[in-house]
């Protein structure tokens, strides 16, 4: 797959997140400060602490957030009957499901949980999950190995699935999956990932020509209740850190074609396919 893509855009992401660039500004107003341009460190260094202010009070992560969360609607219209259900990967903290031996969902475990109940709901929809594993170590360490135990604690340890085991990222995600799953023209999928995830998914699965009803979960934002201020630093970075993430992958996806617009919704869903 396209592993210069891969390997750039988690070098990128690596100094352009708001944490890794609070820190930057931080090291650099000290530096400056340390070969004598004092004046140039300590305004940087206001700065510096003028936005990580911002960013303890305001909830920014969530502004930038609730746009994306709301491109598709929360409870969509459920068809009767489907031909399958695919869910995204990144719900299981595979290091640590590693280190204690027992599956550990994270903080996108709904994602699992609302695939489950719709495998409940169509007993003869195809399943699958896709995900092998994003770090830049490799694939040693796969999110799919997790997936049998899963079923058989949900009770669907009979049901047959179908596991993407080799992509690193959401491009591969779809790529690989359509080559496993050849769906038809006239099949009807339902999509699985987080709410602000799921425009950038629908794009791809749309350029990739396999139209998908999108099944939003784990949203982060208070949609009714985003002017409000309060002093939680550690967790408003945290939501800023997701949120710009997706926001630079819709950039980025759009930017080298594997999307062909740059925020799909609900009202432009998969016109191109």
């Amino acid at each position: 797959m396209d592993t210069v893509f891969f390997w750039a855009s988690k070098l990128v992401w690596a100094l352009i997140s708001p944490d890794s660039l609070l820190l930057i500004l931080l090291l650099t107003a000290y530096g400056l400060i340390l070969l004598g341009l004092r004046r140039s460190g300590r305004l940087l260094l206001g700065v510096t602490c003028l936005l990580a202010l911002l960013v303890a009070w305001l909830p920014l992560g969530e502004w930038l957030g609730a746009p994306l969360e709301s491109r598709f609607p929360s409870s969509p219209a459920l068809p009767p009957n489907v031909d399958g259900v695919i869910v995204l990967g990144g719900f299981i903290d595979s290091p640590r499901s590693a280190a204690w031996q027992q599956v550990q969902l994270n903080e996108a475990g709904e994602r699992w949980e609302r695939f489950t109940q719709l495998a409940r709901r169509y007993p003869q929809a195809r399943l699958v999950v896709t995900g092998g594993s994003g770090a830049l170590g490799g694939q040693h360490m796969k999110e799919t190995d997790s997936i049998p135990a899963l079923m058989q604690q949900a009770g669907l340890g009979d049901r047959e699935i179908l596991l993407e085991t080799e992509s690193r990222n959401t491009w591969e995600n779809v790529v690989l999956s359509r080559e496993l799953v050849n769906p038809q023209a006239d099949e009807h999928w339902l999509l699985v990932t987080s709410a602000a995830h799921m425009p950038r998914a629908v794009g791809i699965f749309c350029a990739q020509d396999w139209p998908v009803t999108p099944v939003p979960v784990d949203f982060r934002t208070e949609r009714n209740g985003l002017w409000r201020v309060e002093l939680r630093f550690a967790e408003h970075l945290l939501s800023l850190r997701e949120a710009t993430h997706e926001w630079v992958g819709l950039l980025a996806y759009f930017v080298t074609g594997k999307t062909a617009r740059f925020l799909p919704g609900e009202a432009n869903r998969c016109v191109n396919a």
